[in-house]
């Protein structure tokens, strides 16, 4: 079954073959290994606990919390992609310009409790899955999610896993991995994505946590739908032509590339009714994540990391990436679509930006970076852009060949935009270890203002939250 899927990437370093789930039982039969497990790819088999760690640097005093990062690490075995493994949440603690502890734990879902090399057979339920796509702070609790089944709860004290969590049993799907947080009313919206009708249902849980309203969005057939956006009064679902495929159950994957399916944007009320929702045909191709969106008068405006195609059996590549700008104009009786390519080289992915702006217009994003290092179809991280919207430039945080990052999350600490930190893990080639790196995002081309030294590798992994202390 589906246990995730979680980033998507393209060419310049950002190259994942819709083939490479397929490819992993030939790559299996010929004493290849594949890409997902060497390298710091590679799943890591124990779990650590650290309150000793070394600091380069100085950590900024107004850092006060847990930086937690979820990702795939199967705990047996080669998996047939690097999007399906078991759940590992890696967290460090930060506090008064002090790392006091690192700690990595396996989310103890029900699938990793089975026995090693067990498979499942029959339909998949909530409650089987990796919960390895993303971890997500609100109401006082820290939710690991595998966008496919239930989240997880966790402690955010040390990462034990205290449970499968569905919101006091009001919640009866799947939850996607990139909700939605209202800055100003603090509510959380969601959505989750099936198999069988309905194919979505929308859903939000307000300030308290509570879970007070959940509908189905009427849509054709199964669609992988990684992620949405809201502005201040909408919602905004991206209907994509990567579609639930039987024939691709044994890749672990079971959707596909099918632009006859087409390509379409929906814009509803934030908050509902559903049977509001108005749709505009785009162009085919696909979007994992997305910056931010927001009003512009009548316009619906979405920063959006697009790829022309994702998943498409045999193709070595998932087309030419861009970062996009997507207009929706709302006023007229139709839906009218427009965009602009905002860069097509070097155009980033695994986009953060100010939480406190989620569906307000915005002026900064910043964008994990690739480097093209040759033969090979892995992703080659690299460093970060921060991308000014306002005036169309960029600057660069650009790390020695040796040192690979992964997604970037923005802490705010201040009142303007950019008045906060970036934080990542990443990777050393040489020393092969990793380190929590702290980046000023006032100034990202001075480089990290203070480097964490962890006792343990961090594979690359998904995405990640901040738990204010």
């Amino acid at each position: 079954m589906l246990g995730s899927v979680a980033l998507g990437a393209a060419t310049a370093g950002w190259s994942f073959a819709a083939g490479d789930a397929a490819a992993a039982a030939t790559a299996t039969a010929t004493a290849e290994i594949p890409w997902w497990d060497r390298g710091n790819f590679r799943p890591i088999a124990h779990e650590l606990s650290d309150t000793k760690l070394r600091v380069r640097g100085t950590i900024p005093g107004d850092l006060h919390g847990l930086y937690a990062r979820n990702g795939s690490n199967t705990r047996a075995g080669v998996p047939a992609h690097w999007f399906v493994g078991d759940g590992m949440v890696h967290g460090t603690w930060l506090g008064n310009g002090d790392a006091r502890a690192y700690r990595n734990r396996w989310v103890r879902t029900e699938t990793l409790a089975s026995p090693p090399g067990s498979t499942t057979t029959g339909p998949p339920s909530l409650t089987t899955g990796y919960a390895n796509v993303s971890v997500i702070s609100h109401a006082g609790r820290l939710l690991a999610s595998g966008e496919i089944g239930l989240p997880w709860e966790l402690d955010a004290r040390d990462l034990s896993t205290r449970g499968v969590y569905d919101f006091g049993g009001r919640l009866n799907t799947s939850m996607t991995a990139h909700p939605k947080i209202d800055p100003v009313t603090g509510a959380m919206h969601f959505f989750g994505y099936w198999f069988s009708p309905p194919y979505l249902t929308y859903h939000v849980a307000d300030a308290s946590g509570a879970l007070v309203h959940s509908e189905p969005v009427d849509i054709p057939r199964s669609t992988m739908m990684h992620n949405f956006a809201i502005t201040d009064r909408d919602v905004v679902f991206m209907d994509l032509p990567v579609t639930f495929d039987v024939t691709a159950l044994s890749t672990g994957i079971p959707y596909r590339w099918h632009p006859e399916a087409g390509a379409r944007l929906g814009v509803m009320p934030l908050g509902g009714p559903a049977s509001q929702i108005r749709w505009v045909d785009i162009q085919p191709g696909y979007v994992f994540h997305l910056v931010n969106a927001f009003r512009d008068g009548n316009d619906v405006v979405l920063d959006v990391c697009h790829h022309t195609k994702m998943f498409d059996p045999g193709v070595t590549d998932s087309g030419t990436p861009s970062l996009r700008r997507w207009r929706l104009a709302t006023g007229g009786t139709a839906l009218r679509f427009s965009e602009d390519i905002v860069a097509d080289h070097d155009p980033g992915e695994l986009p953060t930006s100010d939480p406190r702006l989620v569906g307000r217009p915005h002026r900064y994003g910043y964008l994990l970076s690739s480097r093209d290092e040759g033969a090979g179809r892995e992703p080659h991280f690299a460093g970060v852009i921060k991308r000014d919207f306002r005036t169309g430039t960029a600057e660069h945080w650009r790390p020695d060949t040796a040192t690979h990052a992964g997604e970037f999350l923005f802490v705010p600490t201040g009142r303007g935009e950019d008045h906060g930190y970036l934080l990542t893990y990443t990777f050393d080639d040489a020393r092969k270890g990793s380190d929590l790196v702290i980046l000023d995002a006032r100034d990202v081309a001075a480089g990290p203002v203070a480097t964490v030294e962890l006792p343990g590798r961090v594979p690359y992994g998904f995405h990640a939250t901040w738990v204010t202390a």
